[in-house]
């Protein structure tokens, strides 16, 4: 197979540039190792800073390098979950959804590499600032939460642009080959992808989820936080989560505040519905969700991301020069 070397590559020691988003309900160290095995790096998600799923998962990865992502307003209330996490000697730390200023110092001192994900320019200079050693650059169009103001295909150049030599990673709305070389043309070394693994075999997701995630298209998704508020997730209001628009989402549409205030006995009739429901339960999913059709091994998933990013970056445009 033809490998795509870039700046994100060699720092990490990776063959593929091309890491796995840290979902916590997917992103367990089954899936984490097969990515990494695959030639990507795969990162564990740690839920809300969960000690118990950090232990979990990274001992279910194995002997395989994978990195631990953060939900940041998460890791404030944990702190010692960043110590448990270190403390397995990960490649890479990833801190999203806040300020990761205060754990700088300490992910350095461990020898890790420091990876921030931002959502404005504004967290793109602090990150760079701070000396994150990657940031990944995502849009709205990110399945789960994300901002609100800019679209991936903008943003990443302007976070190229601010961030100098560090490597940017794109993310939102990315699930095939064809994302990948678009990301690379605008200037970014890799791609961090979550929707297009969320629907792989080693994914924690059951069968009944990774199955509807196939069956539907990016039309049917909308940023919302009512999936957040009935089952008490304190997730800041300008961190809303991208979803497949179901009856529950209809019914509490525009009424956040109203649902806010019914949230104890709304979250009891939600939780007893059925896991698989989906008229009800939230499956979070982001824009590239129309290139989901099928539930492979992650290592395939892989495979024919390189393989399309490549046939498309060698075919190209045909330049005239006059």
């Amino acid at each position: 197979m033809a490998r795509i070397e870039t700046a994100l590559t060699r720092l990490l020691d990776i063959t593929h540039p091309i890491m796995l988003a840290p979902m916590g309900s997917a992103a367990g160290g089954r899936l984490a190792a097969a990515v990494t095995h695959a030639g990507g790096l795969g990162i564990v998600g740690s839920g809300y800073a969960d000690l118990d799923t950090i232990r979990r998962e990274t001992t279910a990865a194995g002997n395989a390098r994978v990195g631990v992502g953060f939900i940041t307003w998460a890791l404030d209330s944990r702190p010692e979950a960043l110590d448990v996490a270190l403390a397995g000697k990960p490649p890479a730390i990833m801190l999203s959804f806040g300020d990761p200023g205060r754990y700088v110092e300490s992910i350095k001192a461990a020898g890790t590499r420091l990876i921030c994900q931002v959502q404005t320019l504004a967290e793109a200079r602090h990150a760079a600032a701070i000396g994150a050693d990657i940031i990944i650059a995502q849009g709205r169009d990110a399945g789960g939460h994300s901002g609100t103001t800019r679209g991936t295909m903008g943003f990443v150049p302007a976070v190229v642009d601010v961030a100098g030599a560090i490597p940017v990673v794109a993310a939102g709305g990315i699930t095939d080959g064809r994302g990948l070389a678009a990301a690379l043309s605008l200037g970014a070394s890799g791609v961090l992808m979550g929707t297009r693994f969320t629907a792989s075999r080693e994914s924690l997701w059951d069968t009944a989820m990774k199955q509807h995630l196939t069956e539907v298209s990016g039309d049917q998704t909308e940023q919302t936080r009512v999936f957040d508020i009935v089952r008490g997730a304190p997730w800041p209001r300008h961190y809303p989560g991208r979803a497949i628009k179901n009856e529950f989402l209809q019914k509490w549409r525009g009424r956040d505040d109203e649902l806010q205030t019914e949230q104890a006995s709304e979250e009891k009739a939600y939780l007893g519905t059925a896991a698989d429901d989906f008229s009800t339960r939230v499956i979070w999913t982001g824009e590239g969700v129309d290139l989901v059709h099928d539930v492979p091994p992650a290592a395939d998933i892989i495979d024919r991301i390189i393989a399309q990013s490549v046939e498309v970056l060698r075919r190209g445009a045909h330049l005239i020069v006059e």
